[in-house]
């Protein structure tokens, strides 16, 4: 797979699928605004997303794609045949382990909710039980977003990267369905059928993989279970992974559980709102550099390759850098006119937006430290070690709960995005100053050379934006079109100015697009 094409590929799908969240978060906010309801229900939402992202997402697929690729890859072996036995081997656990969870989540709803809400119980005890009672609707989406994640890690192995990244188009819809046909005036009502819709969604995602995974061969047979050298292997390597991969949901949750507990109605729903701009971005360019650089450097680690390995690891820091830094300056200096234009209309208020787009500023300055995580891990990864990054985001959370501490109070809901932005580039210093050190990772000549010029790039083109914010913000209280046309103005005219100021300092050619798509060099 060339990097460039299949990035392109994963983050065109994991944007659409973005998009189509902020069309249901826009629905949401219209119909609940920031109230009891809505903040009940993200409360509720926080634990399938941070699960997803957490485990199913995040922990199974670092440990599992590894162990797959070196079945498969294994030039003594029968390939394919033996991968997909390994991926029965761990269904035959994974699947018991998921019953029972889900059993205990449902009897333990109560705590569960508690402990990611803080003292959402103390300030309101009516609100607090209806939390519970959502959560009791989404908890099963757990089970089945995991299932959804093995058989992702397979198509995803076997480079059908663009299937798994479409799963979670479904559960958007499927939302965004519940939000229309649904909806009611009592908005209590409409959040219980958002919660109901989040599970229903899970069954969706399970049946599109599973006939993706059926047309590529790969027929999973139930088996009795069996606690295999390559299933203990697996489990081994998923509990590090899970809080490495998810150091910043980890951090996000904290941030929710303060914000409930210390602030006013309604600064869970600025935080939230803020933290779905902010996962554009970070869908487009993390989540697609991840899924390919995962499976590309275990494969050429494995078939001995370690310069290919080097500069596969070059070329998507160099990629990132690249989108992620104009994205920064957008989101930071014209986040009053995007959330605007998303959000401010219905019963969400002018005060409500100014919220959200504080809270926007304060997690897009750690934008390029979502994204270098996903670029560096998996060069821990693909040699099998997750422990080294659990011990970083154990590090990395201690330092978001103590400035979610101290910033709270006096920067309100702005303080607990802040903490994790900090949090993260705190993560991010320890993963590369490792790789490093350990000579895994050393950036070449060219990476050097461009990185600088493309921050001075991405800095003039923030100046542009936050001069022209002003001429904007009238135009994103109108009609659907002219909100629309106002942020395509917006988007369009930073990236003029952006690729123009890279031409200028020679921050990026044409001849660097040309190295950028061409195919690693691999033996697999």
């Amino acid at each position: 797979m060339n990097l460039l094409k299949a990035t392109g590929t994963i983050g065109g799908l994991t944007l659409a699928s973005r998009i189509l969240g902020l069309v249901r978060d826009s629905l949401f906010a219209r119909l609940v605004g920031a109230s009891f309801a809505s903040d009940a229900f993200l409360v509720a939402f926080r634990l399938p997303n941070m699960f997803r992202a957490l485990f199913a997402e995040g922990a199974f697929a670092s440990a599992f794609i590894p162990m797959f690729n070196q079945k498969v890859s294994d030039p003594d072996g029968p390939g394919l045949p033996a991968g997909i036995a390994f991926a029965e081997a761990a269904l035959s656990v994974l699947l018991p382990t998921l019953l029972v969870m889900t059993a205990l989540l449902e009897i333990f709803a109560w705590p569960v909710t508690f402990a990611l809400s803080g003292n959402f119980h103390g300030v309101n005890p009516v609100q607090f039980a209806f939390a519970v009672k959502l959560s009791r609707l989404t908890i099963p989406y757990l089970a089945l977003i995991s299932l959804v994640s093995l058989l992702g890690g397979i198509l995803n192995s076997l480079h059908k990267f663009w299937v798994n990244a479409a799963a979670p188009i479904l559960l958007n819809l499927t939302l965004i369905l519940a939000l229309l046909l649904f909806h009611n005036h009592d908005p209590l009502i409409t959040a219980r059928n958002q919660a109901l819709a989040v599970s229903i969604s899970g069954l969706v995602q399970l049946a599109w993989l599973a006939h993706a995974s059926w047309r590529c061969g790969v027929n999973l047979r139930p088996r009795w279970p069996a606690l295999t050298p390559d299933v203990k292997r697996l489990m081994t390597l998923i509990w590090p992974a899970a809080a490495g991969a998810g150091a910043v949901q980890i951090n996000l949750v904290i941030s929710t559980a303060l914000a409930a507990s210390l602030l006013s109605h309604g600064s869970v729903t600025y935080i939230y709102m803020a933290d779905r701009l902010n996962q554009l971005p970070l869908g487009l360019i993390g989540i697609g550099l991840g899924t390919v650089l995962l499976p590309t450097i275990s494969r050429q680690l494995g078939a001995g390759e370690h310069a290919a390995a080097m500069a596969t690891q070059n070329r998507g820091l160099e990629l990132a850098l690249l989108l992620t830094l104009p994205a920064t300056m957008g989101l930071v200096f014209c986040g009053e006119p995007i959330a605007a234009a998303l959000f401010g209309y219905g019963r969400y208020t002018a005060a409500d937006t100014h919220a959200t787009a504080q809270a926007l500023a304060a997690f897009s300055i750690g934008l390029p430290s979502y994204i270098l995580v996903k670029v560096l891990t998996p060069g821990f990864y693909a040699r099998q070690d997750t422990t080294t990054p659990v011990r970083y985001a154990m590090i990395s959370m201690g330092v978001n709960l103590a400035l979610n501490l101290a910033l709270i109070v006096p920067l309100k809901h702005m303080g607990p995005p802040l903490a994790t932005a900090v949090a993260s580039t705190v993560n991010v210093a320890m993963l590369y100053i490792t790789l490093t050190r350990r000579g895994h990772f050393t950036p070449d000549a060219r990476l050097k050379r461009r990185a600088p010029r493309l921050a001075l790039a991405a800095l003039a083109m923030g100046a542009v934006l936050y001069l022209f914010e002003a001429r904007l913000m009238p135009y994103t209280h109108g009609s659907w079109l002219m909100r629309f046309a106002t942020l395509t103005v917006l988007v369009t005219s930073g990236a003029l100015v952006y690729g123009l100021a890279t031409i200028i300092m020679g921050a990026f050619t044409r001849d660097d697009i040309a190295l950028l798509k061409r195919r690693p060099k691999t033996s697999a």
